[in-house]
């Protein structure tokens, strides 16, 4: 490994919650690097949609625009690369990179996002991004008023996600993939019009990513447009681990209200917190906050002594 390269804060991920945080200390005057493997969640994805002034934005040309951004600021690096390691050292942190590259940071922000797995249906990742998405905040909109499907291995969470994507479409298919609907389910989709289907998902019929039909292993095929698909959602990195960050029950890593975890000196923002799918401008946000205690922090720790407790 090469000598340390040493920095006030390391972003690790490139999405867009580390990218605003990179805006953020950029322009707090921060000696920052912001390490990306160049490989988003959202690659898939055609729009981007529900960032105002930029709805319908596609996900690489957010990302250049933002990488335009972070150009003017002399203190902000950026580096295509994927961290693999990191440990604390005393009060700095030493993170190790595939390309063999050592950087140090007195604060690190984790927003490194989330993986998903998609249920086990033939050809579903050529849908997914096209015809079928994850979110209805983002892509409810562009579907309107078509036949729909939900998608789940989870028949609570299908039920649930056809109640919110009603908004959009009263055309609406729960489908479980071959899981049976509790008696309770049942009558809630009957009681509110929103048809079922418990049959093992045979095969999507479509072309060139857009959904024509579904078949089902019971023999029957239905005609959709499109639809929603709920995925497992895990952690995209191990670095928590390694640091030894808390985790919520759901699966993100724990955090105040300054993006702080549980570990002195580590942050974490954006998806890898929420354990969800944010809208852009959600995990920017989150980044944005982030960069803001980091700042926080750092400029309280260069003050000897703390500043006292004033009386009003």
């Amino acid at each position: 490994m090469s000598t340390n390269d040493e920095f006030e804060c390391a972003i690790v991920g490139g999405g867009p919650a580390g990218l605003s945080a990179a805006l953020v200390l950029g322009r707090a005057r921060r000696r920052t690097i912001l390490l990306d493997g160049e490989k988003p969640r959202n690659r898939v994805t055609k729009h981007s949609h529900g960032y105002l002034t930029r709805d319908g934005v596609t996900p690489a040309e957010f990302r250049e625009l933002a990488h335009e951004e972070l150009r003017k600021y002399p203190t902000l690096e950026y580096r295509h690369d994927i961290v693999v390691s990191v440990r604390k050292d005393g009060d700095r942190f030493c993170l190790s990179a595939k390309s063999g590259r050592g950087f140090s940071a007195r604060k690190i922000i984790l927003a490194t996002g989330l993986a998903e797995t998609l249920p086990g249906i033939p050809e579903l990742a050529s849908y997914y991004g096209k015809s079928l998405f994850s979110c209805p905040y983002c892509d409810g909109y562009e579907m309107r008023d078509r036949p729909l499907a939900v998608i789940s291995d989870d028949p609570y969470k299908a039920a649930h996600m056809a109640q919110t994507l009603s908004q959009w479409s009263r055309d609406v298919l729960v489908c479980t993939n071959g899981h049976g609907l509790s008696p309770d389910l049942r009558s809630f989709l009957r009681d509110n019009d929103i048809p079922y289907q418990e049959s093992a998902i045979l095969s999507l019929e479509g072309e060139k990513g857009d959904l024509q039909a579904i078949r089902f292993a019971d023999g029957t095929e239905t005609a959709r447009t499109g639809g929603i698909v709920i995925a497992d959602w895990a952690q995209a990195a191990n670095l928590h681990l390694e640091l030894g960050c808390k985790l919520t029950e759901a699966g993100g890593i724990e955090t105040d209200e300054a993006c702080r975890t549980s570990v002195e000196g580590v942050f974490a923002a954006g998806d890898a917190a929420i354990v969800a799918p944010a809208q852009l401008i959600v995990a920017a946000a989150e980044g944005s906050r982030a960069a803001i205690g980091v700042n926080s922090d750092l400029t309280h720790e260069s003050f000897h002594p703390p500043i006292p407790h004033f009386s009003k």
